[in-house]
């Protein structure tokens, strides 16, 4: 579904998301829109910020993937599940969110009556999101009040997200923290890149799990959640993620995708107060590439 509009004269100076709020039913859906370049204005993506200037045109696509597609199955484990909320072991190829290419099959889809929260009731109570090819575990919530809830854990940072990430060579620290804005790549826009013009506040925090010869087992710790924000900051300084086809190389140690996996989820269960923490061994696949690596680091 696309929706097409003109601005009047009278909402000139306007900020974009702010005009679209109405239309879209909220100011926090726009900005969902925007930030995933699914607005143009005149043609071209525009941040939330930007001023609409009268007689411009914008265009909002896919809307409504859910309600052009029948929902599709999706392989998922539930490792933890209750009343309010369950969390999930995504297997890597899963896509989370119906999007344009990938109409049906997804985790939101398979989701469906289980899941509830959020402003698009298509979104099934995902509370955060993994890259199609990245493995591990997502909190979903079955309510509308949880769901408010877990994201306002996710936005205090007290739900903590860690991951294993196999990366080329090897850092000069033992841990670090990587503070670096990430948007679209101003050269390739179907990447994100710390060299932009529209950053949004990225940090990401690592230390070193097993130094191999020529790559370094890391655990990741999010503190903010931009598209593909541990594969572009651990390229931005110059340790791509193994395998990645995207931002590094790929095929590395046999591996058909990258090598990263949302290994542990930690936080206080918002209606119990109790506290949640579950860990996610590596797939099978992810072991394999670790072994060959240990293999060349003997």
């Amino acid at each position: 579904m696309t929706l097409t509009l003109t601005v009047p004269a009278d909402a000139a100076g306007t900020r974009l998301d702010r005009f679209l709020a109405e239309p879209l039913g909220s100011r926090a859906r726009a900005q969902r829109l925007i930030d995933s370049e699914r607005v143009r204005v005149d043609g071209v993506a525009r941040s939330k910020r930007y001023a609409i200037k009268p007689g411009e045109g914008i265009v909002i696509d896919d809307l409504d993937p859910v309600a052009e597609a029948p929902a599709g199955e999706a392989p998922f484990a539930v490792p933890y599940e209750d009343a309010y909320l369950l969390i999930i072991d995504k297997p890597a190829g899963v896509v989370v969110h119906p999007a344009r290419g990938h109409r049906s099959g997804t985790l939101a889809q398979a989701l469906a009556g289980v899941g509830a929260g959020g402003e698009d009731p298509w979104r099934a109570g995902i509370v955060h999101r993994l890259d199609r090819h990245t493995s591990g575990l997502l909190v979903v919530a079955k309510s509308e009040e949880v769901h408010r809830a877990l994201k306002a854990l996710l936005a205090a940072r007290d739900l903590r997200r860690e991951y294993l990430a196999l990366v080329e060579g090897r850092p000069s620290a033992r841990s670090g923290t990587i503070d670096a804005p990430i948007g679209r790549d101003r050269r390739e826009r179907l990447l994100m890149s710390i060299d932009t013009d529209q950053g949004r506040a990225a940090r990401t925090h690592f230390e070193i799990e097993q130094a191999l010869s020529r790559s370094t087992l890391l655990r990741v710790a999010l503190e903010t959640g931009r598209t593909h924000q541990i594969r572009v900051h651990m390229a931005a300084i110059g340790h791509p993620v193994c395998g990645d086809a995207q931002y590094g190389t790929a095929g590395a140690y046999g591996l058909e995708r990258q090598f990263l996996h949302a290994t542990q989820l930690a936080f206080s269960h918002p209606v119990t107060g109790a506290p949640i923490d579950v860990v996610s061994p590596l797939p099978e696949d992810l072991e394999r590439a670790l072994e060959r690596a240990r293999d060349d680091f003997a």
